[in-house]
């Protein structure tokens, strides 16, 4: 990705500086929002947490996560910025606190043409996760579908919710705006670690590869797979089809390394040492920090082992 656009959003969404090993950290929740332009209609906050995609037009503002809660007054004026439309819908792509925490403040700051508090959409996986964990009524997606996808028109433009059973979670939702030509992606996809794999709900090594080969699926690209559609990540900067070939095969190999290993009767701290990510480290590695790359390699060997 040579452009100035891409390369402005690595440097800021990515969070730099980078760290001793050459990992681009986690952007953390600021005061100061900022927002990129990415094609048509669609646009990007980062600096609240999880990326954070507004699509704006003359019937008002949908919201593609809404970050953490901490900063919601920030990612409301930074909205109001974009546009003066009223917020309509809100679609959650997981039901992690970096993704959800503004639900109720960035709901409340909106209205469905009925009068009532912006709709929040999410697969109906979230919904039953945030309820057992506590997570107020009035934060919850009410409006969710089952199905492996779904679809409704606003602003001029068709916008696809699409399932990934497996992936990062059980209940991961990736948005493509087909005007646009932008993908959000959620935390199936990042440019900043590894993928995180979330075992407990639900998350999983080859539904996580079905998930990239899905994006590749929706993805097309200008020339020599670079530019065409615009991939917003969960974390990190703007990506295009050449980014998502890049990250799949990453999994990919590091899953056949993994499960060549357990074939050989390795432990999992065996397996640790044998360091299957190696060379994949200084780009994606992390020694500390909320995911690093031990705890990667744990969640791969034991969704493997578990398949065993």
């Amino acid at each position: 990705m040579k452009d100035a656009l891409f390369l402005g959003l690595f440097a800021i969404a990515a969070g730099v500086p980078l760290s001793a090993q050459g990992r681009q950290q986690v952007p953390d929740a600021t005061p100061d929002i900022q927002s990129f332009h990415v094609q048509g209609n669609v646009h990007m906050l980062v600096g609240a947490g999880a990326n954070i995609a507004v699509q704006v037009g003359d019937e008002g503002v949908l919201v593609v996560d809404t970050g953490v809660a901490q900063s919601s007054d920030q990612v409301i004026a930074a909205i109001q910025r974009l546009s003066p439309g009223p917020i309509r819908w809100i679609v959650n792509t997981n039901g992690d606190p970096d993704h959800t925490g503004g639900n109720n403040a960035i709901s409340h700051a909106g209205r469905t043409v009925n009068g009532n508090a912006a709709a929040i959409h999410a697969h109906e996986n979230v919904l039953t996760r945030m309820d057992k964990s506590g997570v107020p009524e009035s934060s919850w997606p009410l409006n969710t579908y089952y199905e492996e996808s779904k679809d409704f028109f606003f602003n001029d433009e068709a916008v696809f919710l699409h399932h990934m059973p497996a992936a990062h979670t059980d209940g991961d939702t990736v948005v493509y705006f087909r005007r646009s030509d932008v993908i959000v992606a959620g935390d199936v996809f990042l440019t900043t670690t590894y993928p995180v794999i979330d075992m407990k709900d639900g998350g999983g090594v080859q539904g996580s590869i079905d998930a990239l080969n899905h994006l590749l699926d929706l993805a097309v690209p200008r020339r020599l797979q670079e530019g065409g559609t615009h991939i917003i990540p969960g974390h990190g900067r703007v990506s295009d089809e050449a980014d998502i070939v890049e990250y799949r095969d990453m999994l990919v190999i590091v899953r056949d390394r993994i499960q060549d290993l357990i074939k050989k009767g390795l432990t999992l701290e065996q397996v640790k040492a044998a360091r299957p990510t190696l060379d994949y480290d200084p780009r994606y590695g992390a020694a500390s920090g909320t995911w690093t790359t031990a705890m990667f390699i744990e969640a791969v060997y034991q969704d493997l082992s578990k398949k065993k």
